[in-house]
């Protein structure tokens, strides 16, 4: 009983203090391994062994709790770690050669030939979440298509609000192999027996593309709706201080054909190879294994070639890749976050709340209440991520607990990992405390209350159309 009491005590008082830390926007790394640390050691006093297959005690109680840490940082820097950081490079990379403008530009600019209002309203909303697979930051895609996009949708005869929703919810659920939470979830899922060796792009085109992409769909038709609604029922499309906005054109980018082809390619390309590739296997049976390394890699070689060839052999060609590196080392952060969270979760595992959970878990197996444990999970993602606006940092945090929570409920870890992930990205636009809600509400001089009751319909709806798709899917 003793036991219990501390090992329930001390748990909750760990998840709670990790949420306050989301809400208060504190760096949720070190609070992360600060309570796996204590976690741990709690654990040890409990005389029950560190939850880490083969670890290696330091023969110092004090000690080990630090010898997870390493041991962890050791796994996720040869696994997802290393993916991520190259991810990060190759972006960083894609910015200094200005490829990322390119792609912006020759997306974005057909737009401004579309004259009705709200057949743009999906139209933006879907191309916002294509230009996320080359911008992955929500505020960083929002502050460009406020640049370029918002005037030509003013010129279109779209309300400000309507525009603002839309590029409020730009950056969402598109379905890709380069994201840094799918990378860390399929690393986690390939730790299950019915999921060993899977890769990021089997996990998202074979499970998350499934759900992912109905869901957009749904959620450009709702919005096209929603923000029809919501003009008529106001007395003018014009909201007080818009008029102010400084209307800036799509810069036109100087430069050939070929060059703006090849260049509009090159951010997306390791995406091109790894679709490539999964499409020969699935029509022809070839085992053809390319990963996302190794697509990046590619990608990164015939970047330097084309620029070796625009530049004409220029020195300065070389000097510029060291944006890559750089970029490496500012997704560290995201590796960091992982490892922390594998730390704490190492340290709840270490005190016995995963067996209890497991036990408690039996009686729901088979009475047709599979759905319950995702639901719990998608409402606690929910009010978190509303709550600090943040919805990485939750699912970077939950990622080592999907396939232990997933094992003690007795359904697939992918019933689990699909819905939260959605959810945690979904929600993000429904946060007036979110980064990307206040930059847009900001620059259209309205409140972010204004632009959540905007956004808020859509993306609720789409949350849950993709809960229900998932457990029909996944259950």
């Amino acid at each position: 009983m003793g036991s219990n009491l501390i090992m329930y005590g001390s748990a909750v008082i760990a998840v709670l203090i990790v949420i306050y830390m989301l809400i208060k926007k504190m760096d949720i790394k070190i609070t992360l391994f600060l309570m796996g640390i204590i976690l741990i050691l709690v654990a040890t006093a409990m005389g029950n062994d560190i939850a880490i297959k083969d670890f290696a005690s330091t023969g110092s109680v004090w000690l080990d709790p630090l010898q997870v840490i390493v041991t962890q940082f050791k796994q996720t820097l040869t696994a997802a770690g290393f993916i991520i950081l190259l991810l990060g490079g190759y972006t960083a990379y894609m910015s200094s050669i200005g490829a990322n403008e390119v792609t912006v530009n020759a997306l974005t600019k057909p737009i401004s030939k579309i004259k009705s209002p709200y057949i743009l309203v999906p139209i933006v909303f879907l191309l916002g979440n294509l230009l996320s697979l080359v911008i992955p930051s929500a505020s960083n895609l929002a502050i460009i298509l406020l640049a370029t996009l918002f005037p030509i949708l003013r010129k279109a005869g779209m309300s400000a609000l309507s525009a603002a929703a839309v590029i409020a919810t730009s950056a969402t659920i598109v379905p890709t192999p380069l994201g840094s939470d799918n990378v860390a979830i399929a690393e986690e899922l390939a730790k299950h027996s019915l999921f060993a060796n899977l890769s990021v792009t089997d996990y998202v085109f074979r499970y998350h593309a499934i759900v992912s992409i109905p869901t957009l769909i749904f959620i450009a038709l709702v919005h096209y709706y929603w923000q029809k609604r919501m003009d008529k029922k106001a007395s003018s499309l014009l909201v007080e201080g818009e008029e102010n906005h400084e209307s800036k054109e799509i810069t036109e980018i100087k430069g050939g054909m070929l060059f703006k082809t090849v260049y509009a390619i090159l951010p997306i390309f390791p995406i091109i190879l790894l679709l490539g590739t999964y499409a020969i296997q699935i029509t022809t049976g070839n085992a053809i294994e390319l990963s996302v390394e190794s697509a990046t890699l590619v990608s990164f070689v015939l970047a330097i070639i084309c620029e070796l060839i625009r530049h004409k052999g220029s020195k300065t060609v070389l000097e510029k890749t060291e944006s890559f590196f750089k970029g490496m080392g500012g997704a560290v952060p995201i590796v960091a976050l992982l490892v922390a969270a594998s730390v704490f979760v190492t340290g709840l595992k270490s005190i016995g709340l995963v067996d209890a959970l497991q036990q408690s878990m039996q009686n729901i197996q088979g009475n047709g209440l599979d759905f319950i444990l995702p639901l719990i999970l998608v409402a606690i993602t929910a009010l978190i991520v509303i709550l600090s606006g943040s919805g990485t940092a939750l699912i970077f945090a939950m990622v080592p607990l999907m396939v232990p929570l997933a094992d003690a409920a007795g359904i697939s870890p992918i019933a689990i990992s699909v819905p939260m992930g959605l959810a945690g990205n979904l929600f993000r636009a429904v946060s007036p405390v979110a980064a990307v809600v206040l930059i847009v509400a900001g620059t259209v001089k309205t409140d972010p209350i204004a632009i959540v009751k905007r956004t808020a319909v859509p993306m609720i709806a789409g949350v849950i159309f993709m809960f229900v798709l998932s457990m029909v899917i996944f259950l």
